[in-house]
């Protein structure tokens, strides 16, 4: 931090050259430097941030941008809360808080923290306030730690009062003493009662051979085995036995004591008590008759068991060639980028040229093929990144009806059924449209384009059993289903069908990658699919999709009209040179003021030095210290937000989770074409 202090340049603030500060003022960054502890500097009325390496670690993805910035701009979700410290301090007043809790924005995301905070004035070579000096020593896993201990403590406090709950309820049968020298018991009513004594027998008194007679003559040498040994070495005596009872049945009882000795170590007395365990007794017996069958029960066990780890070594098979095949996936779609990105702008220039737009439209076409090709690549390795909304089954059906009919032909029927109330989806519908078209494709090859394909969907409950070794958990899920009466497949081609590139077609009549990319969506969409085929009998393939309960969102929001423009200034932030010329390109002829960064470090310098933009146009993946995630975070910050649009070949997970986007963030996949980029910044751009 020291070597950043010097290096920026605080000219643009009112504290000026670094050369010309006051002794006051470099003595206190000096003093912060030199701290352990998180500390910042709040200078002058706006309060200019200067802190210090431990502050930067806090500060998180805030950080480097922080530093000579107004602390309410650095901080504006607590902006109130740091004006009034200010004013405080620049009266010679001083703060304190602990445990105070703020409301932070951490990666964009409200989160509630907890902190520590002393503020005191810093004053300037004349004696008078200029300054705050604050100390941040974040408490929240302390907080947290504490509210589970308090909640560890009501727990342990409620299951003693169950407990006692519990002996008084009667599951105590009593306590005892036995006096070891003089061999006598004594005891309380319920311990006289468990083992039938005398009605006025004094409880004082009680002879040990009465209570010995009562035992289950099975149980007594394990009894007098035990207690021997619990007085000769002292270990606790902890024995399970049965009671004889008045109506000749018998009562389970577990008796616990331990042996008391005098100074000398000879034993003395022997106290104990007596509980009830006959109802856990008659519920272990009734579950040992319940596994007798135990070794069917193995057998099936390890059955299951084989059948999950081959469930588990294909899926390990599967996740290593879709680690690869995303990864060239994505080095594919930066190429194709560029080939495309020149080839509009060549048809653009040359409009007159029918030579020229014949052989770019055929480039552009061969382009798009890559394209889909890459697309259905990252499908397959889980990398694309999906839109997920909530939406009905029977709405998919329908909307897929006249296309699906296109595209398989008159001589297909298709043949529809849904219940009455489907329960709803939360998966990118586009992507599982196209699924439901790949599998029909299948379907009518399979049928030599003729016969009937069927698709349904059902309400089904899957317990654990069928959920083991498959990825997901028990529980609702929406079954949609496609089956023909097609050739079928023989088991070897079966156990292929999901990898990429492995088809039974013909050369050039398919690319092997359509059940691959309906197995990679249904996966990332937290799904499951499952095939199976008989030969001659045709093909099932079900789709098993979590029930959502989130509502149907509200069409009118959904189709809501687009702004236009294309007078907007836009940075764009592109390490790829060949790349980021083309895109300029693209956006200049829309009329759109464009700069340019090479990495997110030059981006951020230009918006901190006090570039305007109104939008930001950024790669996901990018070399440097700045993430694009960061410059997003940045825009959210501004006072008004600033548009982000992200771009890439796939997204590595930097701005999606489990390559699930939120509903405020924006991405153009590459390749991407004229039309695409403007109606996407124009979508932005209005939002």
């Amino acid at each position: 931090m020291a070597e950043r202090i010097r290096a920026f340049d605080w000219s643009l603030t009112e504290l000026g050259r670094i050369d010309t500060w006051p002794g006051s003022l470099c003595s206190a960054v000096q003093l912060l430097l030199a701290s352990p502890l998180p500390m910042v500097m709040l200078w002058g009325r706006p309060g200019y941030m200067i802190y210090n390496d431990a502050y930067s670690r806090f500060a998180g993805g805030r950080h480097p941008y922080l530093l000579g910035s107004p602390v309410e701009l650095g901080w504006p979700e607590v902006a109130e809360f740091n004006r009034h410290v200010v004013d405080t301090c620049l009266a010679g007043g001083t703060l304190s808080y602990h445990n105070k809790a703020l409301v932070l924005l951490r990666d964009g995301v409200p989160e509630d923290v907890w902190m520590d905070l002393y503020y005191s004035p810093v004053a300037d070579d004349d004696g008078c306030p200029a300054g705050v000096m604050a100390m941040v020593v974040e408490t929240t896993d302390h907080v947290i730690s504490e509210r589970r201990r308090q909640e560890a403590e009501n727990a342990y406090r409620a299951d003693n009062e169950r407990v006692r709950l519990a002996l008084n309820a009667g599951a105590l049968l009593g306590s005892f003493v036995w006096d070891i020298k003089a061999d006598v018991l004594s005891g309380d009513e319920r311990f006289a009662r468990t083992f039938s004594y005398p009605p006025g027998q004094d409880l004082a008194n009680l002879p040990p051979a009465i209570a010995q007679m009562q035992i289950h003559p099975d149980d007594r040498s394990w009894v007098r085995e035990r207690m021997s040994q619990s007085v000769e070495t002292g270990v606790p005596y902890n024995v399970e036995y049965r009671v004889l009872r008045p109506d000749g049945s018998y009562l389970w009882v577990l008796a616990s004591g331990c042996c008391e000795f005098n100074a000398q170590g000879e034993a003395l007395r022997f106290p104990g008590v007596l509980i009830d365990i006959h109802e856990r007794k008659i519920a272990e017996e009734s579950l040992l008759k319940f596994t007798r069958n135990l070794e069917q029960r193995v057998a099936e066990e390890v059955e299951a068991r084989l059948a999950a780890e081959e469930q588990l070594r294909q899926s390990q098979k599967l996740e290593a060639i879709g680690g690869l095949t995303g990864g060239v996936a994505h080095d594919f779609n930066n190429l194709l980028q560029v080939i495309a990105g020149n080839l509009h702008l060549l048809a653009r220039h040359e409009p007159d040229n029918a030579n020229v737009q014949r052989r770019v439209g055929a480039s552009i076409a061969a382009v798009e093929r890559g394209a889909k090709l890459s697309s259905q690549l990252l499908a397959f390795a889980r990398r694309q990144p999906l839109s997920p909304a909530v939406c009905d089954p029977r709405q998919i059906f329908e909307d897929l009806g006249e296309l699906l009919q296109r595209a398989l032909g008159e001589t297909i029927q298709i043949k529809v059924s849904a219940p009455d109330d489907p329960w709803r989806l939360y998966v990118d519908c586009n992507q599982l449209e196209n699924a439901i078209l790949n599998l029909a494709i299948n379907a009518r090859d399979a049928m030599n384009g003729e016969g009937t394909i069927a698709l349904s969907a059902e309400n089904i409950v899957l317990d654990r059993k069928f959920c083991a070794g498959k990825g997901i958990v028990a529980g609702d899920y929406v079954c949609l289903t496609v089956a023909d009466s097609g050739v079928g497949m023989p088991p070897q081609v079966l156990a292929q069908a999901f990898e990429p590139f492995f088809t039974t077609k013909a050369d050039g009549q398919g690319t092997g990658l359509g059940l691959s990319m309906v197995f990679g969506f249904v996966k990332q969409s937290g799904g499951h699919i499952e095939i199976s085929s008989v030969v001659g009998r045709g093909t099932r393939v079900q789709l098993y999709f979590p029930r959502s309960l989130r509502p149907l969102p509200d069409e009118t929001m959904r189709h809501a009209p687009q702004h236009r423009g294309g007078h907007e200034t836009i940075l764009v932030v592109e390490d790829n040179e060949a790349v980021r010329s083309s895109a300029v390109d693209l956006l200049c002829e829309e009329g759109y003021q464009v700069l340019t960064a090479a990495n997110g470090d030059l981006a951020m310098q230009m918006l901190l030095d006090g570039a305007t933009v109104d939008l930001i146009f950024t790669d996901v993946v990018m070399p440097g210290l700045i993430k694009s995630s960061d410059l997003a975070a940045w825009a959210k910050v501004q006072n008004p937000p600033v548009a982000v649009l992200f771009t890439s070949g796939h997204t590595r997970d930097i701005i999606t989770r489990d390559h699930q986007l939120s509903s405020d963030t924006y991405l153009l996949s590459k390749p991407y074409g004229p039309e695409a980029l403007t109606r996407m910044v124009r979508t932005v751009l209005g939002g």
